[in-house]
């Protein structure tokens, strides 16, 4: 029932068939881990900006269609291992960083060059980015379905300049109804992934090992409420209950 962006080897193990899902994860080629892992510490991030294009990320949204055209294949075809078994009418996509970005666009953000993919029925953008536009609040209107935004109180961006109170303006300038911000108090951008928290760094950072937890917990509590239609889930996503995931300092929001 979802695609998810990149980075999210953490949660194949979550989102899984138990609790009713299929998770896709989406290889971009140009953009994606290999530019990064084999470079020396000191290149990369000129390797990580020169990724960050306006090409890659219109290759990448165009990578988001063709996955679900090809599941509409397989899912139709007689004899395949997934023939007749993908719910297709309730897909959500999700992404980190890059991932985020790629996310937005596809789901809902106002953007001349590129279409949401109408496919697409919720999102989680993990570490979600303001655009450089002269009214950014308006690109941000046009979100019909329902969002769930992630990000940190510590998260700085590693390219592109956005800063951890940027991150926090894409949920407020959503437009109401069934959108979601979690903010992680002292979560850095590599919080949200199984990345080490050292990349780029001379010092490595700790983990809180409550994050990802809360993180899990409520993702799937999004997922169930919005791709399965579980009310249960709904009450508790809508409720105060939720809070007992998080720490005091974690921040968390609905409208």
């Amino acid at each position: 029932r979802r695609i998810s962006g990149d980075h999210f080897s953490t949660f194949n193990n979550y989102w899984d068939t138990s609790r009713g899902y299929v998770a896709v994860f989406l290889q971009h080629p140009g953009s994606d881990n290999a530019i990064w892992e084999d470079v020396p510490r000191l290149k990369r991030f000129s390797e990580l900006r020169k990724a960050a294009s306006w090409k890659n990320l219109k290759l990448r949204v165009g990578d988001v269609s063709s996955a679900i055209d090809q599941l509409e294949a397989w899912n139709a075809k007689e004899g395949h291992p997934l023939f007749g078994r993908l719910d297709l009418r309730h897909i959500g996509m999700s992404g980190h960083s890059f991932g985020a970005t790629t996310t937005q666009n596809v789901s809902g953000q106002r953007n001349l060059e590129i279409k949401p993919e109408p496919r697409i029925r919720a999102a989680i953008p993990m570490n979600p980015s303001m655009p450089r536009t002269r009214n950014p609040e308006r690109t941000f209107q046009t979100v019909e379905i329902p969002w769930l935004c992630m990000t940190g109180t510590n998260d700085e961006s590693l390219i592109g300049g956005a800063s951890a109170e940027s991150r926090r303006k894409v949920f407020e300038s959503l437009p109401e109804g069934s959108k979601y911000e979690l903010v992680l108090s002292e979560a850095e951008h590599f919080a949200f992934t199984e990345t080490s928290l050292e990349f780029g760094r001379k010092k490595s950072a700790e983990r809180n090992p409550n994050h990802q937890p809360a993180i899990k917990a409520i993702s799937t509590a999004f997922w169930d409420s919005y791709l399965l239609e579980n009310a249960e889930a709904r009450a508790w996503l809508d409720g105060e209950t939720v809070r007992t995931v998080l720490e005091e300092a974690d921040a968390w929001q609905a409208k």
